[in-house]
């Protein structure tokens, strides 16, 4: 019994994986059943052993995204000893998973989920919501050890954050790979800390 739910979880993790492949090449428009299944190598049947229909496909998939923003927090809280060391890797590691989640763009973007999937859009809002107030944390963290001005307000310098990853993503995204995102990243990064590094 424990096996069989083993292989179930590895094919939803397969289906959900596949899924974000269809986006990453397609957009969200472009999923479905049949092009999962095909992907996956099984017949349609067989994915709807596992997921009724394209909305709880969309659900896997926002759990993957879901789970790697976590799992970037959690990592950088961990292994970095400051707050500025922590911003500095998380965005690091952001640029890393745009790179290797493609279809994360298609995804935050797509009028596919805000128009057709209304609750999409509030899972969106949610995980960005939720990352914002960790980042929001560590800023008040940065501001008690010394590190960062106290005379900032730790959601506006949270939001502008959050803010140099999206153009460099999109002007990624629309090149086709060739905005080199971790340079400009990096670069905007050494800029950001200079402004709420205290002195």
């Amino acid at each position: 019994m424990a096996l069989e739910k083993l292989d179930t979880e590895l094919r939803r993790e397969q289906i959900a994986e596949a899924a974000l492949g269809i986006i990453a090449a397609h957009g969200v428009k472009r999923l479905s059943v049949g092009a999962v299944a095909r992907r996956v190598g099984l017949v349609p049947s067989a994915i709807y052993r596992h997921f009724k229909n394209k909305g709880e496909m969309l659900d896997a998939v926002f759990d993957v995204i879901r789970l790697k923003v976590s799992d970037n927090l959690n990592a950088v809280c961990q292994q970095a000893p400051t707050a500025l060391e922590r911003l500095e890797q998380l965005l690091i590691l952001n640029v890393r998973m745009v790179r290797e989640l493609q279809a994360l763009p298609r995804i935050v973007f797509s009028e596919g989920i805000s128009g057709d999937y209304p609750a999409r859009k509030l899972q969106a809002y949610e995980i960005l919501k939720g990352y914002h107030s960790r980042v929001e944390e560590i800023v008040r963290q940065g501001q008690q050890e010394g590190q960062i001005r106290q005379d900032l307000d730790p959601r506006t310098i949270a939001v502008m954050f959050w803010g140099m990853l999206p153009p460099v993503v999109i002007l990624w995204h629309v090149s086709e790979g060739g905005f080199d995102v971790t340079r400009h990243a990096e670069r905007a990064w050494q800029l950001f800390s200079e402004v709420i590094r205290a002195k």
